[in-house]
């Protein structure tokens, strides 16, 4: 089974954006604000993904094999809903992890142990009980994958995962892992499947047809490229879902899903990285666009471990050939912050700074490349309209320095090849995540057993795993202040952009994530589709 996911540079920009969605709420509307009514009861929407990331599941959408569940986020949480949920207020902010199917969790023994008490009541949409038998099945099945988006919890070899009567699952750790709720949203522990369906349908056939406790159940699934999902009438939460019928769909891209959008043959479409249809669907009154707060800043990946990167000379280069703020600047007319770090303006702990920050400076540049007898570098990176900009940007920076630089942009199954082959030089990806230490974080980046790191330092894993660990939150913040600044001593990877995935769906269509504001959890936010609705 192959490692996954990137959910690595899509993103995009676009200012503008936000519409709400409570009783009462605003929507913009291409630089117009409307009044929208209530939320009601049914209707459908088909929502299109990019065949090049979330559209994209062809290992299907079991938990536990869905080698692209991090960026399958719409579908997964569609049809299995989820143990806890990020939230925040439709500006965006007072994001939190709250509990969904969960009901409470606590956190004892100074962090090493957690317990997490389920819902009564909840169901299958094959009628057998979501309990904690059910979720411990899941946890020990999901621990075991290859996805990355399947958490690496340190547990205790003895009985680490048991049950307290029906409804209750207690997980002992070796170490305090205080980040690990934060880390369930997009992970695939969060996702509980049927064990009875399971059981009964084999792997090969629950991956296409599978069964959860979500707001909706499969009608079909064509492996990336169709997936048609009707409301569940026994979810849990009384008059949701609002929707009686989700379709997702694979598109090629942005510029045919504006496309489609305009042509009434979808109502929304996740994650919009082309900056100049992202203006042409701010300034339409047909559409409303979402701009997502930033919580992955774009790094310049260095394969450390290989040559010329083994060379901290080398390194060096790169970052005073490095000019982000010109490319923010010259490409985005200064709408994207430059961050020298992990962290961005959407999510925990950010800081825009690090102390010592090498900074552009094109002189020290060619004088490296010049005592290094030349510089020759390969850069990938994933094929999406932002970063292909941002790498030929960078491209022309490090020729003017003297160094030769090839390009390569990618699909991200040859992506995945290309880390987990280990013979990278250089890699534009996004790091970072809404808490550092969650999901597709700095760990995915930059811990030494990673297969997308190009860092092996015990000092880098000693500091990540503090920072995980700490329930303190001024401390986690003053860890990963001072992780920020020894990445940046030891020029392991320049860091650039912030941007954060624009939405846009039709007038008219409304949700939570979807045309409100809720935090990135790793490239596109996490919409709550049962709270999705339309009203017309």
């Amino acid at each position: 089974m192959r490692t996954k996911t990137q959910r690595i540079a899509v993103l995009l920009a676009a200012l503008l954006g936000v519409a709400a969605c409570s009783s009462t709420q605003s929507a913009s509307t291409g630089g117009s604000s409307a009044a929208v009514e209530s939320p009601r009861r049914g209707g459908e929407i088909t929502v299109l993904e990019d065949a090049g990331f979330s559209g994209a599941w062809p290992t299907g959408l079991d938990p536990a094999t869905n080698t692209t569940g991090g960026a399958n986020l719409p579908q997964m949480s569609s049809i299995y809903g989820g143990l806890f949920a990020l939230t925040a207020n439709d500006d965006g902010s007072n994001a939190k992890v709250e509990p969904n199917q969960a009901e409470s969790y606590e956190l004892l023994d100074g962090g090493k142990t957690l317990k997490i008490k389920i819902r009564e009541g909840i169901k299958f949409t094959d009628g057998t009980a979501l309990d904690a038998e059910a979720v411990k099945f899941n946890f020990e099945r999901d621990l075991k994958s290859n996805c990355s988006c399947a958490p690496r919890w340190p547990l205790v070899e003895k009985d680490p995962i048991t049950i307290e009567g029906t409804d209750t699952v207690v997980i002992k750790f070796t170490q305090p892992n205080a980040a690990v709720i934060n880390g369930f949203p997009v992970s695939n522990v969060n996702w509980i499947a049927s064990p009875t369906a399971l059981k009964q349908l084999g792997e090969d056939k629950f991956r296409v047809t599978p069964v959860g406790a979500g707001p909706f159940k499969v009608v079909s699934n064509k492996m990336s490229s169709e997936l048609v999902l009707q409301r569940n009438p026994d979810y849990f939460k009384p008059g949701l879902p609002y929707l009686d019928k989700i379709t997702f769909k694979a598109i090629g891209g942005d510029q045919a899903a504006f496309q489609a959008l305009l042509a009434g043959q979808a109502q929304a479409y996740e994650g919009m990285s082309t900056v100049p249809l992202l203006e042409q669907a701010q300034n339409n009154d047909r559409l409303v666009v979402t701009l997502q707060p930033p919580t992955s800043p774009y790094v310049v990946q260095l394969n450390t471990k290989t040559a010329p990167f083994d060379n901290e000379k080398a390194r060096q280069a790169i970052y005073y050939a490095t000019d982000f703020d010109a490319i923010a600047k010259g490409l985005f007319k200064e709408a994207y912050p430059v961050s020298q770090s992990f962290t961005a303006p959407g999510g925990l702990f950010y800081n825009q700074t690090v102390p010592g920050y090498r900074t552009y400076d094109l002189a020290k540049a060619k004088q490296l490349v010049q005592e290094l007898g030349g510089l020759k570098v390969e850069l990938g990176t994933l094929s999406s309209y932002v970063a292909k900009q941002v790498m030929t940007a960078l491209q022309t920076q490090w020729q003017q320095a003297g160094i030769q630089v090839t390009i390569t942009d990618h699909q991200l199954s040859t992506l995945v090849e290309q880390f987990n082959s280990g013979k990278w030089q250089a890699m534009l990806q996004t790091a970072g995540a809404w808490d550092p230490a969650a999901g597709v974080g700095v760990a995915f980046r930059f811990q030494s057993t990673s297969p997308f790191s190009g860092v092996k330092d015990p000092k880098v894993d000693e500091l990540m795993s503090k920072g995980a660990s700490s329930i303190d939150a001024t401390e986690r913040e003053q860890i990963y202040n001072e992780l920020g600044k020894y990445i940046s001593d030891k020029a392991y990877a320049p860091f650039g952009l912030a941007f954060a995935p624009a939405n846009v769906a039709v007038k008219g269509v409304y949700g939570p994530g979807l045309t409100t504001k809720i935090p990135p959890l790793v490239v596109n936010s996490a919409v709550l589709w049962d709270k999705v609705w339309r009203s017309q």
